[in-house]
């Protein structure tokens, strides 16, 4: 079967920009860095990153030398391209084996031409492309799609990379109609077009920032906001429900008022009915002259 091959010259960057706060590890009793070095076991000394390669444990005793130019060099199609296996339709891949997401660029004039003949079939065509890629020393799966006219490489997990989520799963439990409708009426309540807005804002960094910038200029943190209610063991889940409902409708501004969730309905025991026999009269109809 023949295969697409990306063959033009392209740059990776990163789809996601990292706005983290990130930190390091000091001596909590001096505040100094403290750093990893790296040592060789045999010569008890520190090395420097010229002098480190990459190995292979076979056994205990023995070790496979790998070199950068062995692995730059191997005999693989997708050592040096983007090799597209299949077009699929997105929802056939399963969002569990969609990872990392890359914007591909072209590098050069003549990879503009098929940069953006590909970039245009894949958003007419409304489907992704599937595609094999060697990256940081191996051969990856990957996830052709457009945006904004431009073609994002996402890393795709192999099948057994994924776990098995059997032995995952809860005891099995009963669940009534009506807690079901329950969960259904809280999703319809939280059910929204975008992603946008305060509810979707890193306020864990906000917060550290804060935190950060008080004990610079040598002030209280600011406090944290009291939890609504105590927190507990959920008892009753329908009227768990019926609370969540009313507070996703009172944020968004709507009517909170909701009718209590539908109640498991019992089969009451029916009264029986006593019929008194019917009698008969000894008398015959009247017959009609």
């Amino acid at each position: 079967m023949p295969r697409t091959v990306w063959s033009g010259a392209i740059s990776f960057g990163l789809v996601t920009e990292d706005h983290s706060v990130h930190f390091h590890q000091y001596h909590l009793e001096d505040m100094g860095r403290v750093r990893v070095r790296k040592f060789c076991e045999a010569e008890d000394r520190e090395v420097r990153n010229d002098e480190i390669g990459k190995g292979y444990q076979l056994t205990k005793e023995q070790v496979i030398p790998i070199s950068d130019d062995e692995l730059r060099d191997l005999p693989l199609p997708t050592a040096k391209a983007i090799e597209i296996e299949a077009f699929v339709p997105l929802e056939s891949v399963d969002p569990i084996r969609i990872g990392e997401g890359y914007y591909l660029q072209p590098s050069g004039q003549v990879a503009h031409k098929p940069y953006k003949l590909l970039a245009q079939a894949l958003g007419r065509s409304a489907k992704v492309a599937v595609a094999k890629y060697a990256w940081s020393g191996r051969e990856r799966l990957g996830l052709l799609r457009v945006r904004d006219d431009v073609i994002v490489l996402h890393a795709m997990r192999w099948p057994d990379e994924i776990r098995d989520p059997g032995e995952l799963l809860p005891p099995p439990v009963e669940l009534s109609d009506e807690e079901i409708e329950g969960a259904l009426a809280l999703m319809d309540s939280m059910t929204r077009e975008d992603l946008e807005g305060e509810d979707f804002q890193d306020t864990y960094t906000e917060a550290l920032e804060q935190i950060i910038e008080a004990k610079r200029e040598h002030r209280e943190p600011p406090a944290l906001p009291e939890p609504e209610g105590e927190p507990g063991q959920i008892v009753d889940l329908m009227a768990a429900l019926t609370q969540s409902v009313q507070k996703a409708r009172a944020d968004r501004g709507e009517d909170a008022d909701v009718h209590d969730m539908p109640k498991k309905k019992t089969a009451r025991k029916q009264p029986t009915k006593k019929t008194a026999a019917k009698k008969t009269s000894g008398r015959k109809p009247r017959k009609s002259a």
